[in-house]
């Protein structure tokens, strides 16, 4: 296969010229740095040489290659790491620590999601790289931080979310606690890890230094509380599990139409007595235990059924005209073909297509950027790169590589430079 060129955008970005060497994988940290990525950044993925990030396995579904058998390229592994060059390298070899090295000398940002302790028996932890450039901002993604009780135990979204108290709040009030239906904690943790490397990087213009990043998927978790968590350490009690209703406003969920379910969202007094108008029920705003949202949540139980009952004789679209109509918060439950489809997704570019060189359409569809600048727009990433798609243009470009020694290094195991499908 032809190797790639190195990615440039066709403007400048708003982290152009930066250089991130990503060591991470799985989501957590490839979220981090494809965002970085999409504003510009030069992004340096390194992998497992003959193994790669985890999910590029993790399906199917898989990407359909040219002879319509799957690739390796997985959708999880699509999903979070467009825009980067896939160096393969083998940390474990003494050669590749070398070349690692090398390359964190002239970078910017590394993001890292060993265990505690991994990187440093190699000598690539953040004392030992920040000794060759002390302006390297070193971003460690771990399950439980550098300290405390739990710093070994290696961290996973779904216990996170257990462990943290996400799950105890997510569920019916009569069924089992339920995780998110994506790798939320994962997710969080990090849209964490790219606000503080690009704080780290504010704060280097002023001291001209580094620093590191100690950055735990439970701690991104228990901030992700917010007012649930605010509120039992306000009043002690344990929020319950409310289903699709709200801890504080009613009525606040999901309610049967005629045809489905959709959404009611009434943020406030004027809205509820709107709302119940149009249903026929006024005097539900009257009602002493309605007439305000404090009255309405102390009263939930009285009130979400008689709701229901008045919902459910009309269409979701009949209420969804309208509650527009009314200026009352609305919306469809839609599944991901709906979403897809929506003119508004299309509008905003949230479905992008982007080249891909083994694909059997030659393109490969991915969720867009949702950030919007006026000045540095983001343009669409190259599609993620195979497997050490670009071992050799990034060794020739950083580290002046020629062929031959890339070919001698590949035959020691040292660097793959040939995508694997």
């Amino acid at each position: 296969m032809p190797k790639a060129a190195p990615y440039t955008p066709p403007s400048p970005q708003a982290l152009t010229g930066l250089r991130v060497l990503d060591l991470s994988r799985i989501l957590a940290g490839p979220t981090a740095t494809q965002l970085l990525a999409d504003l510009g950044a030069e992004v340096i993925k390194v992998e497992r040489p003959g193994i790669g990030d985890d999910t590029r396995g993790w399906g199917p579904p898989f990407l359909t290659g040219k002879d319509g058998q799957e690739t390796r390229e997985s959708a999880y592994y699509l999903s979070a790491n467009r825009g980067k060059e896939s160096l393969a390298l083998n940390i474990a070899d003494p050669r590749g620590q070398a070349i690692l090295r090398d390359i964190a000398a002239q970078s910017d940002v590394l993001v890292e999601n060993f265990k505690p302790g991994d990187l440093a028996r190699h000598g690539l932890d953040y004392a030992s790289l920040s000794a060759l450039n002390p302006r390297l901002i070193y971003c460690s993604i771990t399950g439980f931080g550098q300290t405390g009780p739990n710093a070994h135990r290696a961290g996973y979204d779904f216990l996170v979310q257990g462990e943290a108290g996400l799950m105890s709040l997510t569920g019916t009030p009569d069924g089992p606690p339920m995780k998110a239906g994506v790798g939320i904690a994962d997710i969080l943790c990090g849209m964490y890890a790219a606000v503080g490397i690009l704080a780290a990087l504010q704060a280097r213009h002023a001291t001209g230094r580094g620093q590191h990043i100690d950055l735990a998927l439970m701690d991104a978790q228990v901030a992700m509380l917010v007012n649930q968590g605010v509120a039992h350490l306000t009043d002690g009690q344990i929020p319950p599990r409310r289903g699709n209703d709200h801890p504080t406003i009613v009525p606040y969920g999901s309610f049967p139409a005629a045809d489905g379910d959709f959404i009611l969202a009434i943020g406030n007094d004027g809205q509820f007595a709107r709302f119940v108008a149009e249903a026929g029920a006024t005097h539900l705003s009257h009602d002493p235990r309605f007439a305000t949202n404090a009255d309405r949540v102390r009263n939930r139980t009285a009130l979400i059924p008689l709701i229901a009952t008045l919902t459910q004789g009309r269409s979701t679209a009949d209420w969804l005209a309208a509650c527009t109509r009314m200026n009352v918060p609305a919306g469809p439950v839609n599944t991901l073909d709906q979403v897809f489809a929506s003119p508004q997704v299309a509008a905003r570019q949230m479905r992008i297509s982007l080249p891909h060189p083994t694909s059997a359409t030659g393109t490969v569809e991915l969720i867009g950027n949702p950030l919007k600048f006026s000045h540095t727009p983001i343009h669409p990433a190259k599609a993620p790169a195979l497997l050490g798609q670009d071992s050799q243009a990034v060794l020739s470009r950083l580290l002046g590589m020629d062929s031959q020694t890339c070919a001698a290094l590949a035959a020691q195991g040292v660097i793959a430079t040939k995508g694997r499908i």
